[in-house]
C-alpha cells in the first residue's frame, strides 16, 4: 500500500501561482511513477503531468506545458507540483497518483494509488 496526502491547494487569482505537494508513505516511493491529475465540476478527471521514478523524465498535458512543473525527491517521499500564470480553467480538483508500471502514463486507469485531492480555484 502507498498513502499520499495532497496539499497546498487553494484560492489565487489569474496569473498567480500555487505549489502542490503531495507526501507518499507506504511501500518504496522511488519504485513509482508519480502522476498528476486534475477534475473540474462536471468533467472527467484528466491528466496534468508525470514524473519518472528517477525524475529524469516528465511529461505534460499541452494544456499546462510551460507553465507547470513537476519535480521529486525521494529522500523525502515527496512530489512537487509548481503552478505559475494560472487560469481559471486550471480550477479543479487535483490528485497525486503512483504508478508501478512506467507506461501509459498519461492514462488514469492504470494508476495503483490515489490521494484524496486538493481544490485549486483562480479567479478571473
Amino acid at each position: 500500500q502507498v498513502q499520499l496526502v495532497e496539499s497546498g491547494g487553494g484560492l489565487v487569482q489569474a496569473g498567480g501561482s500555487l505549489r502542490l505537494s503531495c507526501a507518499a508513505s507506504g511501500r518504496t516511493f522511488s519504485n513509482y511513477a508519480m502522476g498528476w491529475f486534475r477534475q473540474a465540476p462536471g468533467k472527467v478527471r484528466e491528466f496534468v503531468g508525470v514524473i519518472g521514478r528517477s525524475g529524469g523524465y516528465t511529461d505534460y498535458a499541452d494544456s499546462v506545458k510551460g507553465r507547470f512543473t513537476i519535480s521529486r525527491d525521494n529522500t523525502k517521499n515527496t512530489v512537487s507540483l509548481q503552478m505559475n500564470s494560472l487560469k481559471p480553467e486550471d480550477t479543479a480538483i487535483y490528485y497525486c497518483a503512483a504508478r508501478l508500471r512506467e507506461y501509459d502514463l498519461r492514462f488514469s486507469v492504470g494508476y495503483d494509488y490515489w490521494g484524496q485531492g486538493t481544490q485549486v480555484t483562480v479567479s478571473s
